[in-house]
């Protein structure tokens, strides 16, 4: 019968619709994500000038912290990751390498370079984790601490540092990244100002390859040789700046990157620590925290700070880039499987019914919509089933959203860090915010794609991240543990009738100051 829809002309409309409903629905996202975002970069501007994070050293209750950087085979960059911890801008803090069955020379390079003795230390069991073989501290530096164990993954060791951590705050760091030297006190100002709520925060991480080096602490900053680490560093601008940002603005936040967060020890212990059958431990870890505080009915805060700045190396390689992007997906998809019921769910806020149904539309399911959608798309067009011009229109509009994202995270880094000082840096990330969505998005699809496929049919290993090494006990003043701490200091909010960092250090200031009646 004349005018009957054929089962090709359901099949193209189906998927234009689908395909333009995803890009629109993107684009609504990402809009509200980069006004959010510049909202916060506003108040972070203001706030810079305020109040320098240096300040916070001389906070009589600013926590004292323990850092813990698990390490696999690392040998090629530990001992200047470690130098460059050490040498953190913070009141006090231990150092915590937690080497975890190394098979190369990670441990050796350590007890050269630091003078490790063995340690009688009886550690912590409040979480399992695979056997401890050994304990060393340095007889050079005296807030170092290695600790030797066998093989558990970078979760299991975390725990293990969770464990044998003394301080109430905790910071995890992998052993390729570089902190600079103000960003844990940069970390740390909003549990300061809020102890009360906020219970997480992370920081943000940028593409060491193309910086400077040297002792562990960056000379200056510079734009990669590599055509894949570029595209990388406009990602990273794109995800961290905008959507992280964004995201934290919402109260919406679903992952502090594995590569650098704080968080609250007590906290920690509560919900049992990293889970050890996921490989997307960081996320998961996240989602679980805002699930037993809202279980719990308790006020609190995750927070991403756009200012701490962690430095780590990008893969330069198709095949190591491929692993870690298929590994990223499979952890997504780890995380959303365990916690599906908090799916639109209004007992969870903003995560619940906002936070969550995005990533699993547009972060989960979105790869298989894009490439399949592009692909598609690109064959009606070619057997006459869809005109040109709107397959162009489709394509086109999917790949505006990509630009038009990059490019405002570009702006914000411009406007409220300027990390690149170089006109022709800028000019070049502006290039690359372009070209990125010509090729390298449409590929790192389709490895999601592919990590999603992996995870569906059961795959679970972490792959292998090869290290290019292009970046280069003491006696605490608080005689109390983390929980003694907190205690500590409520009794102290509640006599000063505050709850803010910066009033009690100033009460307790003027109390010290004041004259004997």
């Amino acid at each position: 019968m004349a005018g009957r829809a054929t089962v090709s002309d359901i099949v193209v409309l189906a998927t234009t619709w689908t395909f333009l409903v995803y890009s629109l629905g993107l684009a609504i996202v990402y809009l509200g994500l980069t006004l959010m975002a510049s909202r916060d970069l506003r108040e972070l501007t203001l706030a810079r000038r305020s109040e320098p994070p240096n300040e916070l050293f001389a906070l009589p209750l600013t926590p004292p912290i323990s850092v813990l950087t698990p390490a696999y085979n690392e040998a090629a960059g530990i001992v200047e990751s470690v130098r460059s911890l050490l040498g953190l801008n913070y009141p006090e803090l231990e150092v915590i390498v937690i080497s975890d069955g190394s098979t190369d020379d990670t441990l050796e390079r350590l007890a050269a370079a630091f003078a490790l003795e063995p340690f009688d230390r009886v550690l912590q069991d409040a979480i399992d984790t695979a056997p401890v073989r050994g304990v060393f501290r340095s007889q050079l530096e005296p807030n170092l601490l290695v600790i030797d164990k066998e093989n558990g993954g970078k979760a299991d060791a975390l725990n293990s540092g969770i464990n044998a951590s003394r301080y109430p705050l905790v910071c995890s760091i992998d052993a390729d990244s570089i902190l600079e030297s103000d960003a844990l006190l940069k970390s740390v100002t909003p549990i300061v100002h809020r102890p009360d709520l906020t219970i997480a925060t992370g920081g943000i991480v940028r593409i060491a390859n193309g910086a400077h080096f040297e002792g562990g602490s960056l000379i200056n900053t510079g734009v990669p040789r590599g055509l894949l680490a570029r595209f990388q560093l406009v990602e990273y601008l794109r995800a961290f700046i905008v959507g992280r940002a964004g995201w934290s603005r919402l109260k919406a936040l679903m992952i502090v990157s594995g590569a650098f967060g704080v968080f609250r020890r007590d906290v920690l212990l509560e919900v049992g620590g990293y889970r050890t059958d996921t490989v997307g431990e960081d996320m998961e870890l996240i989602v679980r925290l805002h699930r037993h505080m809202y279980d719990q009915d308790r006020p609190y805060r995750i927070e991403f700070i756009p200012d701490p700045v962690c430095w780590t190396e990008a893969p330069e390689s198709l095949s190591v880039l491929r692993k870690q992007r298929t590994r990223w997906q499979r952890g997504l998809l780890d995380t959303m499987r365990i916690h599906r019921e908090m799916l639109f769910k209004r007992r969870y806020g903003r995560l619940g019914l906002v936070g969550m149904p995005y990533f699993l539309a547009f972060e989960l399911l979105g790869p298989a919509i894009e490439v399949l959608g592009i692909a598609l798309t690109a064959v009606f067009a070619w057997q006459g089933l869809l005109h040109p011009a709107y397959a162009l229109l489709l394509i086109g509009a999917s790949i505006a959203v990509g630009v038009a994202t990059s490019v405002a995270s570009l702006a914000f880094e411009e406007a409220a860090f300027h990390r690149y000082p170089s006109w022709r840096h800028t000019a070049m990330l502006l290039v690359f915010s372009v070209l990125e969505n010509f090729g390298y998005r449409q590929l790192t699809a389709w490895w999601r794609l592919v990590g999603l496929w992996q995870g569906l049919h059961g795959r679970s290993s972490w792959g292998a991240m090869t290290r290019t090494g292009s970046l280069g006990e003491q006696t605490s003043e608080l005689e109390t543990g983390p929980s003694e701490y907190w205690a500590l200091r409520s009794s102290i909010e509640e006599l000063t009738g505050s709850g803010d960092g910066r009033a009690v250090a100033r009460a307790e200031a003027a109390a010290t100051l004041s004259p004997p009646a």
